[in-house]
């Protein structure tokens, strides 16, 4: 059945309400703060409409409506306004950037702590980790007389880093020389492509094959171990919404979530990557959701690379129109900034 215009903007009203409060919405609020136009009859009418539709449901026969999962699906597609960070959020997202725009660990880290500050739920990442990347250049640097410190810069201008060993006996100079040659050499190429290269090239590193096959085995261990990194943060701000404090159950089918990173890196990407918002309501979509919870995911990209999905997981009643700004916000500033580096 198609919900008319006023019936839309009723749940639209009863939804922002709930999530404003975290008490039932009565036909009497609804009049006093939206409809003043309208008799409070009309409005019960049309909230008694509401629930036989399965959009709202009643604890009791004399208290107000609460939204159902289908509700909130029909509010985030429909019905709810678009959100809009202030000057103050803006700037505390630029300030989370201000440095370290070159090291992925640390933008993701900066990325999950922002997002949960500014929604006050649980925010997760998980970063991209691709074999296709292309590789812009490569440094070794000495760290220890057998160990150098190999610095891989991708196509995403993100810095990925790991040690390596290296012959005791070689020079500073002969590390310099065999960083110039391994990058020019690797400058371009898909990281998941460079481990076929290695009986090619035997001949131009027969002096440098220790520290070339520490190079090689250092890419071919990133490449293979490619298993999605998932990062958390403000697992503990879920006790700040009322609907889990003296829920039990609630609260254990949140912590059977935010404590599984595995189930969490499905969640975070079985989407399609071409998705930049997607949300999640309840469990119906998903096997790893429960059915009161909802994730609300962005894809972040930069210069066309995706750069990792990021989400915040929360109640039903989550505050989408913040969250989806935040996410939406975020997502620029990180993209600006990236590419500006």
């Amino acid at each position: 059945m198609k919900l008319s215009d006023r019936k839309k903007k009723i749940l639209q009203y009863v939804v922002d309400d709930y999530i404003s409060t975290a008490q039932p919405v009565s036909s009497k609020s609804i009049t006093e703060k939206y409809m003043k136009d309208i008799s409070s009859a009309t409005v019960r009418s049309e909230l008694a409409g509401l629930e036989e539709m399965g959009y709202l449901s009643q604890l009791h026969t004399s208290s107000g409506r609460v939204p159902s999962a289908e509700a909130y699906k029909l509010y985030v597609t429909e019905l709810m306004d678009k959100g809009k960070l202030s000057g103050k959020e803006i700037g505390a997202i630029k300030e989370a950037f201000k440095n370290h725009a070159d090291n992925l660990e640390q933008v993701v880290q900066n990325t999950v702590k922002v997002i949960s500050d500014l929604t006050d739920y649980t925010s997760v990442a998980v970063a991209n980790h691709s074999g296709n990347e292309k590789i812009l250049k490569l440094d070794i640097f000495r760290h220890k007389p057998n160990q150098a410190l190999l610095l891989i810069v991708t196509e995403t201008t993100l810095i990925r880093d790991k040690f390596i060993s290296i012959p005791e006996s070689m020079s500073d100079a002969q590390i310099d020389e065999a960083s110039r040659l391994i990058s020019r050499l690797f400058a371009g190429k898909e990281l998941c492509k460079i481990s076929g290269m290695s009986e090619s090239v035997k001949e131009e590193f027969a002096g440098y094959r220790e520290i070339f096959d520490s190079v090689m085995n250092a890419i071919e261990d990133y490449v293979e171990n490619d298993k999605a990194e998932v990062v958390m943060e403000g697992e503990s701000k879920i006790l700040n919404h009322p609907e889990y404090n003296n829920d039990s159950e609630k609260m254990k089918n949140f912590l059977s979530v935010v404590t599984s990173k595995d189930r969490l890196a499905e969640l975070l990407t079985e989407d399609n990557d071409n998705i930049e918002i997607n949300i999640k309501i309840g469990g119906e979509e998903s096997e790893n959701m429960p059915s009161d919870c909802s994730l609300v995911t962005a894809t972040y990209s930069a210069s066309g690379v995706k750069i990792g999905t990021y989400g915040v997981i929360g109640p039903l009643r989550m505050d989408y129109q913040k969250v989806v700004s935040v996410l939406e916000g975020v997502g620029r500033i990180l993209e600006d900034i990236i590419n500006k580096n």
